[in-house]
């Protein structure tokens, strides 16, 4: 990948659809455009002009169209840019990819190259672009809000906060170390420590956020378990209302863990069906009951499901005991001889046949979103795993900061903290990132 090439790309999904765009960025941009659109000049910028594209080696027609010319720097990557608006067909969409690719110094873009162009000219900080990546991602509106007040640079914005009041505070430590005959202020060894306090107290109630961000970005994990034939396809299928699973009477019909994906009033929910938890006696079953525990273990929310007209089973019982657990009684619609006051739990009593207690059960789910993920009160947290261990990183250097005593020594960490904080936005040691941070987006952005 080198700057000097100009990249295009299909920024619209492919397929079938009214308009498909190709985006192109770089040096040569402006002359594919013109070479294209069989225009003898560029049109005025940001306008959006009707052009005939048609094919530069034999002047055949492509297509009737749209096209735009953002000169740089003035656009998204920095770099001259154009856009041509097309019909959507496969067709048209194959012709135009063909005639671009034989232009000489244009190459098809890889994924993510627009918005790393504009990382690496200072159009956007890294933040900024992986909330462009969770935008496009977004499947609810919680996601959406996030996605787009983290575009915005809310969480850059008070990181760039934090790292400015570091260097600040390192600048007085160092005039310390460096002049400690001049007349330096008496209280400077106090401001800095009182700084370095308040950041620490600042950053520390920050990442006390029980990971909303991450978990809104992510969505809540619900592990539906229990043992064989106690419903949990049949409940997965009901709330999906769709036959996402495979529902026999035969015990051990699931071997591997089936999600689904919900919308509950905005918020993202991944429901998890899993293998019946018993003493399994082939390889594949036993296999699956350990990917059913360790479901278990990672969810956020754990259904845990007994049969109305069976008597509760030990390895089921003994999930109640997590805090993130509810005991789930099915088959209400049958009589049975499960009591579900023997449970000594609070218990959901649902029907997946008739639907009774399903409304419930949903409310339940997303009161528990509502609790784990809303963040209305908090401005763009954090929504990634690099982000916290970043932070955490330079509350650390804090804290060895503060303790020691020699000017020296706090100065070293004080730099290892701002470094810290300047990996989350891009600012420092971040080229051995960029490639994975950009691999994930999809081509054309």
């Amino acid at each position: 990948m080198t700057l000097a090439d100009t990249i295009f790309a299909l920024a619209t999904a492919p397929g079938r659809a009214g308009v498909a765009i190709f985006r192109i960025s770089g040096p040569s941009a402006g002359e594919a455009l013109t070479a294209v659109s069989e225009r003898s000049a560029l049109p005025p910028p940001r306008r959006t002009i009707r052009c005939r594209m048609v094919d530069p080696a034999t002047g055949i027609a492509l297509d009737d169209g749209l096209s735009v010319w953002f000169p740089g720097p003035a656009s998204f990557t920095g770099e001259d840019v154009a856009e041509l608006h097309v019909h959507g067909g496969r067709a048209t969409a194959d012709a135009i990819a063909t005639a671009l690719s034989a232009l000489p110094g244009l190459r098809p873009a890889e994924p993510g190259e627009f918005s790393k162009r504009a990382f690496l000219a200072g159009k956007i900080d890294l933040t900024e672009a992986e909330a462009i990546a969770d935008l496009i991602d977004a499947d609810t509106d919680a996601q959406r809000r996030q996605a787009l007040a983290q575009l915005g640079g809310g969480l850059s914005q008070r990181l760039e906060a934090w790292r400015a009041k570091l260097i600040d505070i390192l600048a007085h430590t160092e005039a310390w170390i460096d002049f400690p005959d001049e007349d330096l202020p008496a209280d400077v060894e106090t401001a800095a420590r009182a700084g370095i306090y308040e950041l620490e107290s600042d950053i520390s109630a920050f990442l006390d956020d029980n990971r909303r961000g991450e978990r809104l970005r992510d969505g809540l994990q619900v592990a539906i378990l229990g043992a064989p034939n106690v419903g949990k396809s049949s409940l997965l299928n009901a709330l999906a209302a769709r036959d996402a699973a495979i529902v026999s009477d035969i015990a051990g019909t699931t071997r591997d863990v089936i999600e689904v994906h919900l919308d509950l009033g905005g918020w993202p929910v991944t429901l998890a069906d899993t293998a019946g938890l018993r003493d399994a006696g082939d390889l594949v079953e036993r296999e699956g009951v350990k990917r059913a525990l360790g479901r278990a273990v990672d969810a956020d929310l754990c259904l845990v499901l007994f049969d109305a007209t069976a008597l509760p089973d030990q390895a089921s019982r003994k999930l109640l005991d997590r805090s993130n657990a509810v005991a789930v009684v099915t088959k209400t619609d049958l009589k049975g001889g499960l009591d579900p006051n023997d449970l000594g739990f609070d218990t959901l009593l649902v029907s997946a046949k008739t639907g009774d207690g399903l409304p419930k059960l949903l409310s339940y789910v997303e009161e528990v979103a509502v609790d784990l993920m809303d963040s209305s009160g908090m401005s763009s947290p954090l929504t990634r795993v690099r982000h916290r261990t970043a932070l955490a990183e330079c509350l650390d250097a804090l804290a060895r900061a503060s303790a020691v005593g020699q000017p020296e020594l706090a100065a070293e960490d004080l730099r290892l903290a701002a470094r810290a904080i300047g990996r989350v936005t891009g600012h420092v040691d971040i080229d051995d990132l960029l490639d994975v941070i950009f691999s994930d987006f999809c081509i054309g952005k």
